[in-house]
């Protein structure tokens, strides 16, 4: 950081005109050659910067640079790790004993990824053994198993780790209106740079939900009864769109697989309930999240991003018959299960309808009485 000192020069307008010089050559050139400056003994009685004083100015400059590039590379490299093992797991399981594989730029195009990234696909195939690479030939000797796969928390991508992250601590019991995010903690928890983080919390400030502090804070913040209402109209005619188009997907299409897996641990929760209950609010975020993907819509998925955070943190806040509750949302999503399964567009919406009201009224009575009418008062 500058000193007080140097801090005091940027008074002179002398000096202000030097710095200003400085800033549009470092960031038009990107180093640091000598420049103007005036001689030695000026200072801050003088017109211009000492040689020292610039030094230390450079100096400050560099090390900020060298911040930046690393956290670049940081997160660069964690995103390209990401894509290999992502894709690395999709391809292993498309794998059909005894056949031949594609070309490098063949398999490049069907998994949207670079050759580079293919290449080291099977490379990691053929050291384990799964296929046999004989120049330019590729034969799958046996299937992968789950000791070939990489875990799933490892296949997240970037945004979905920073995101977990983030949910976790709305989600927690600590988690009140007012409470302090600090940027820097979160990116050294998640293990990246600071500028991804930003971008992330930077998305969600927009819907007024968290807002910008000095020092790279943030500070979580309540809304409205009328806030809340907008926000499950908007996920109402989003969801009532996605439960339709999900009813219509293939009967190959692995969201099916995927609903039967969350239906399973619909059940898993109910055979003790009493003791799991609170894990209710995962597999809720989960199943509507499944929903959503059906839509195929950008603009529906990006919105679910919010959705999830404001129906899941404002439950922290009410916590009175919350096993009675969640009781009611599990028997609901059973009911709306069965309803997708039956493809039947009637009876589909019918069960989204009725989850749906019962969320929005759940919602209305999480927020404190006091908070809507202090945001009325102050309006």
């Amino acid at each position: 950081m500058f000193n007080s000192s140097l801090i005091d020069l940027i008074g002179h307008s002398d000096v202000r005109r030097q710095l200003i010089l400085f800033f549009i050559y470092n960031k038009h050139f990107g180093v640091n050659e000598e420049i103007v400056t005036a001689p030695e003994e000026s200072g801050p009685h003088g017109s211009g910067i000492t040689l020292l004083q610039l030094t230390a100015i450079r100096s400050w400059f560099r090390q900020r640079r060298r911040q930046r590039a690393a956290a670049t590379s940081e997160g660069e490299m964690a995103r390209q790790n990401t894509l290999f093992k992502e894709a690395y797991n999709r391809y292993a399981a498309r794998l059909k004993l005894g056949t031949e594989l594609p070309s490098e730029p063949e398999i490049a195009a069907e998994l949207g990824v670079s050759r580079s990234t293919a290449r080291a696909i099977l490379m990691r195939l053929s050291d384990a053994g799964i296929i046999l690479w004989n120049k330019r030939q590729k034969t799958v000797l046996r299937l992968p198993n789950q000791a070939d796969f990489f875990p799933k928390e490892e296949t997240d991508s970037l945004h979905d780790i920073i995101e977990r992250s983030f949910m976790m601590r709305i989600m927690s019991d600590e988690a009140q209106p007012g409470m302090q995010i600090n940027e820097l903690e979160l990116a050294r928890e998640i293990g990246t740079g600071t500028s991804v983080v930003r971008e992330f919390l930077i998305r969600f400030s927009r819907f007024g939900l968290i807002e910008k502090r000095p020092n790279s804070h943030w500070i979580l913040k309540g809304f409205t009864s009328e806030f809340a209402l907008e926000l499950a109209d908007v996920r109402e005619m989003f969801e009532l769109h996605s439960a339709a188009e999900f009813g219509r997907l293939p009967a190959n299409h692995r969201a099916w697989d995927d609903l039967k897996a969350i239906e399973r641990e619909h059940r898993e929760l109910l055979k003790d309930f009493d003791a799991h209950y609170r894990d209710f609010s995962r597999l809720d975020e989960k199943f509507h999240l499944l929903i959503h993907r059906a839509s195929s819509n950008r603009f529906i998925a990006d919105f679910y991003d919010v959705i999830a955070i404001v129906f899941h943190y404002h439950f922290q806040w009410n916590k009175a018959f919350a096993r009675e509750r969640n009781a009611r949302a599990v028997a609901e999503h059973l009911d709306y299960i069965a309803a997708l399964q039956s493809r039947d567009p009637q009876r589909i919406d019918a069960a989204c309808r009725t989850h749906l009201a019962s969320a929005r009224q759940t919602l209305l009575q999480s927020i404190p009485q006091t908070t809507g009418e202090t945001a009325g008062s102050a309006a």
